[in-house]
């Protein structure tokens, strides 16, 4: 009998999720709650919210799932893999207070500190007297966060005194993100191109997944405000050296201090790194993998993703990875787990955003899409929804067009072929995903 796998959320990752668990060769059942109109394709849509925990696992007992895969924050932020574990549901995806490495960035600069990881400088406040009064006191760049999780957009490069301050009053006096923002950091600026790390743990083994590269900004030559991602890239190609640094000065010492700390780990830690002059440094935490950079990962990933997340969840990723062939072509020395990447290929997803994105943006759009996929390019769905016989918009990042191909150029060029081919009122994207293989976004 076919195992049954829930995943839960309704955006792009969840998406390629479920695209990469419907090529196992054991043919699982999927559902997906709620999903969107892409995930209706390859698995059952469940009409439940992913903040009712109490449905998802009553769906969870009525339906015997064998795993649940959670992708976006908020539920795992607020505790839903604790809700599945008291009923006995395998979960990939951290309890809350592993999550609390991406509700609270003071939180993971403490762990930060105490595993001795280079990350920026940085002091918290919570009034906005305290914080412009600490202002007068550096240079600028510098960088003002929201504390809590804010989609990506709680954080903002700012180059002038002005910016900065027009961000601390945004985050603490007109709350614009709610309660992410009600504590905020002011870090130091560091300078270098930024690389995506996915780490697969069960608590006491990893893996790392293929680095990628996400382009944050709405515009190209990375101008304008901040977004959740409108691109992304893989592998990232790194000196051979760094492979084998970030492993052991980044990822060895986190997973160890979250040991001792005694917190419970189970899933993706995605570790956004900045490679500075100095060496890498952490940027931030994100308890869940990322978005766009799993619609990059997931098509380099050569075993089946099912029984990967399967046995991550039980706690037997060692096992696993004991079982696997021996790296390919290409894999670097140094990365844990690279016999997981086909390195000898390229993957580039373009985020099609509604005009307006970040801020105010329409929906209800009619979508037409490219004719029909094929084995290296097809459109990941994000913001979709059915209207009256229609796909239509209903979020800010649309869709994200997939290309794959032996080298960068091949895969960029697939992408924005489809996105040639992709049309609704208002689409607007950036036309340098990828296109020097690098980005030098100052953070």
């Amino acid at each position: 009998m076919s195992r049954k796998v829930l995943v839960v959320g309704s955006g792009g990752r969840e998406h390629a999720i479920v695209k990469q668990l419907a090529a196992s060769p054991q043919q699982p059942q999927l559902f997906c709650a709620p999903g969107n109109p892409g995930t209706a394709e390859l698995a059952a849509n469940v009409p439940l919210s992913v903040s009712d925990f109490e449905g998802i696992a009553s769906f969870c007992r009525e339906q015997s799932v064998d795993l649940v895969i959670i992708g976006p924050e908020d539920p795992l932020i607020d505790g839903l893999a604790d809700v599945l574990h008291r009923i006995d549901i395998p979960v990939f995806g951290p309890g809350a207070t592993g999550a609390r490495l991406e509700g609270d960035k003071e939180f993971a600069k403490q762990v930060l500190s105490t595993a001795d990881v280079p990350s920026a400088h940085y002091h918290a406040f919570s009034t906005s007297s305290a914080a412009l009064k600490h202002l007068d006191t550096l240079d600028m760049p510098v960088v003002v966060k929201a504390c809590g999780a804010a989609q990506g957009k709680g954080v903002a490069v700012c180059a002038t005194r002005e910016e900065a301050e027009a961000h601390v009053h945004e985050c603490l006096d007109d709350q614009r993100f709610g309660g992410a923002g009600l504590r905020i950091l002011i870090e130091e600026c560091l300078f270098g191109p930024e690389l995506s790390v996915l780490v697969v743990t069960d608590g006491q083994d990893y893996c790392l997944l293929a680095p990628s590269r996400d382009h944050k900004r709405i515009g190209e030559n990375d101008c304008g405000p901040n977004t959740g991602g409108m691109g992304a890239f893989a592998p990232v190609e790194l000196p051979a050296d760094l492979y084998g640094e970030i492993d052991a000065r980044i990822v060895l010492p986190v997973l160890a201090e979250l040991r001792r700390r005694d917190i419970p780990y189970r899933g993706v830690l995605y570790i956004g790194l900045i490679l500075t002059e100095s060496g890498p440094s952490v940027l931030e935490f994100n308890c869940r993998f990322g978005d766009p950079e799993t619609q990059v990962v997931l098509p380099l990933f050569t075993g089946d993703f099912l029984e990967f997340c399967y046995q991550t969840a039980l706690g037997n990723l060692g096992a696993y990875l004991q079982g696997l062939h021996e790296p390919g072509r290409k894999a670097p020395a140094n990365w844990t787990g690279s016999d997981l990447t086909a390195w000898d290929r390229h993957s580039v997803v373009v985020v099609a955003a509604a005009d307006g994105y970040p801020g105010n943006y329409l929906s209800g759009k009619a979508i037409e899409l490219p004719s029909g996929p094929d084995d290296d390019g097809w459109i990941i769905q994000a913001g979709t929804r059915n209207e009256q016989d229609r796909l239509v918009t209903s979020g800010g990042r649309v869709l994200g067009a997939v290309g794959v191909g032996n080298d960068l150029e091949e895969a960029r060029s697939t992408a924005y072929g489809l996105l040639g081919e992709t049309h609704f009122e208002g689409l607007t994207y950036r036309r340098d995903i990828g296109a020097s293989g690098e980005d030098r976004d100052a953070r």
